[in-house]
C-alpha cells in the first residue's frame, strides 16, 4: 500500500486560493503554492499536471466562494434583489483580488455577455426579477442585463482602485439602476 500523500489537490487548491486572495492571480505559480504549503514544489506538480490546472481548479474554487459571499442574507432580505446586488458590489470591494481574478482575467473564458446571462447559475437570480417585477422571462433577462452592467461596473471601479466601500450610495445607485431598468422594460413593452 503506498504511503498517504501527505499534501493533497484540496490543500493546493486552498493554498491557490490564499495566494490570489493575499497577493493576486499574477502571483500564483507552482514555487509559491509550495511556499504557502511549505513544502517543494513536487507535491504540487504530482497532483496537478500543469500550474494552469491549479488555477483552473482555484478558479472554480473562488467562484464557488464568491457565489456563497453573495448569496448571503438573501432569504432574510425584504429586498433580495437589493441585497444581492449590495453583496455583489461588496464582495469587489473587500475581496478585491478575487473580484480581478474571477471578472478581469481570462477564467470566463470567450463568452459574450448574452451567452453569459444564459447560464443556468444566473437561473434564482432570473426567477427574483421576475418576482419582484410580474415580467416575463426574457423581460426579466433584459432587466438583469442592465442591472448586472450597472453593478458590475461598480464593483470594477472598487475592486481596481482606492476608492470607498459606501452602502448608503451603493443602495441609492441600485434603487435608481432598477426604477430605470423597469422603466426601460416598459416603453419597449409599450412599443
Amino acid at each position: 500500500m503506498p504511503p498517504k500523500a501527505r499534501i493533497t489537490a484540496d490543500m493546493i487548491i486552498k493554498a491557490a486560493f490564499a495566494i490570489v486572495r493575499e497577493s493576486g492571480a499574477e502571483n500564483l505559480n507552482a514555487r509559491t503554492i509550495a511556499q504557502q504549503l511549505g513544502c517543494s514544489t513536487q507535491p504540487v506538480l504530482y497532483q496537478f499536471a500543469t500550474v494552469e490546472d491549479v488555477r483552473r481548479a482555484a478558479y472554480a474554487y473562488t467562484d464557488q466562494y464568491q457565489t456563497q459571499y453573495i448569496l448571503q442574507g438573501l432569504e432574510e432580505s425584504p429586498m433580495p434583489l437589493l441585497t444581492l446586488g449590495q453583496n455583489y458590489i461588496r464582495f469587489a470591494a473587500t475581496e478585491q483580488h478575487l473580484f480581478r481574478f474571477l471578472f478581469q482575467s481570462a477564467g470566463l473564458g470567450s463568452a459574450n455577455l448574452f451567452s453569459l446571462m444564459d447560464d443556468p447559475n444566473l437561473a434564482p437570480m432570473m426567477g427574483l426579477i421576475q418576482q419582484a417585477t410580474g415580467t416575463s422571462p426574457e423581460a426579466a433577462k433584459r432587466i438583469f442585463t442592465q442591472l448586472f452592467l450597472t453593478i458590475h461596473g461598480y464593483a470594477s471601479l472598487l475592486a481596481n482602485n482606492p476608492m470607498p466601500y459606501n452602502e448608503n450610495e451603493v443602495t441609492a445607485i441600485l434603487d435608481s439602476a432598477f426604477c430605470g431598468a423597469c422603466a426601460a422594460e416598459a416603453i419597449a413593452k409599450e412599443d
